[in-house]
């Protein structure tokens, strides 16, 4: 059986699949030449991350196609419902990229506390003396509240590292349900810490020093940071967003940070992927990434691995 990992696979993730004798072709497709593609070259699996898109127009064109596959968590990209009505398996791997994008978060968190996203452009052209006394008003993560909203993998794994730096976390999710969070300290030792989610967010908002979005883009196009929640933030609340473009308003975000209701804020993802307006790129006080919150080399081993497994578990290579 073929396999177009069409937005790549990790070396791992190839090696055990062509050792359990898949074929497995990596060669990149455009997007507009996917289903052609698909036919011409007899392929049965297509793999993909944010890049490539399978639409209902894709699975309708490529009635050989029996499982996609996203390397990642959400699955936006897919026409998911439709796939499985046609009777074609549709698999993520929601459990592989949950650390790698925890760590971004923490990383872009220190970044907008202490304006390092900033200073990083300035140092070279800029003044020693006005820079130094331009970023001598950082803070410090630890003390203060971060707010998860979203408490899937992802957020409790972002948990588990704000814990591990002295924060308080408050969690919102709508299931409310008590989770553990194992928080590795170091030298083979953890701390468990239960946390009980609220699932109303604008209960907690103005408790929150810190906020990062962990939730799926909404099926009805909706933002779930909005002109109305900036509102009921605390007034320089720093915020970070590595879900999905879209869930901020980007209008309203631009208003709250010229306002200075939002002192900064980290974007990994935009609503205009790959092109997102300049205006954000260019703000002093957005930190940017290119939606690189799953890209280590660890998490795409572990996106590699689990696809690999669930493919081989579903799908006897007949000989």
């Amino acid at each position: 059986m073929k396999i177009l990992a069409n937005d790549g696979i990790s070396d791992l993730g190839k090696q055990l699949l062509e050792e359990a004798g898949f074929t497995v072709i990596t060669d990149k497709v455009a997007q507009e030449e996917l289903a052609n593609a698909v036919n011409e070259q007899g392929i049965e699996m297509i793999l993909v991350r944010s890049a490539t898109t399978v639409r209902k127009e894709v699975i309708d064109a490529c009635p050989n196609l029996k499982l996609i596959g996203r390397g990642g968590v959400g699955m936006d990209n897919i026409d998911v419902a439709y796939a499985r009505e046609k009777g074609i398996t549709v698999i993520n791997t929601p459990a592989s990229s949950s650390q790698s994008v925890a760590e971004l978060v923490m990383g872009h968190l220190f970044a907008i506390s202490r304006g390092l996203h900033d200073s990083y452009k300035n140092m070279e052209t800029g003044d020693f003396s006005a820079l130094k006394k331009k970023y001598a008003k950082g803070v410090e993560l630890r003390g203060k509240t971060l707010g998860i909203i979203g408490f899937g993998r992802i957020g409790q794994s972002l948990a588990s590292y704000a814990l591990g730096c002295g924060m308080n976390v408050v969690a919102v999710d709508r299931t409310g349900n008590p989770v553990n969070i194992n928080v590795p300290i170091g030298n083979g030792h953890e701390a468990n810490i239960s946390i009980t989610p609220s699932n109303d967010l604008h209960s907690v908002l103005g408790q929150l020093d810190y906020i990062s979005i962990h939730v799926p883009k909404q099926a009805d196009g909706s933002a779930v940071i909005a002109a109305k929640e900036f509102a009921m933030m605390k007034k320089g609340v720093r915020i970070a967003n590595a879900a999905r473009g879209g869930v901020i308003n980007e209008d309203d975000l631009l208003e709250a940070l010229s306002s200075g209701q939002v002192a900064a804020i980290a974007l990994d993802v935009f609503e205009n992927e790959p092109n997102p307006r300049k205006d954000l790129l260019n703000h002093s006080a957005i930190a940017c990434t290119p939606h690189i919150g799953a890209a280590t080399l660890e998490a795409q081993d572990r996106i590699g691995e689990e696809l690999a497994s669930l493919i081989i578990g579903q799908f006897a290579v007949k000989n």
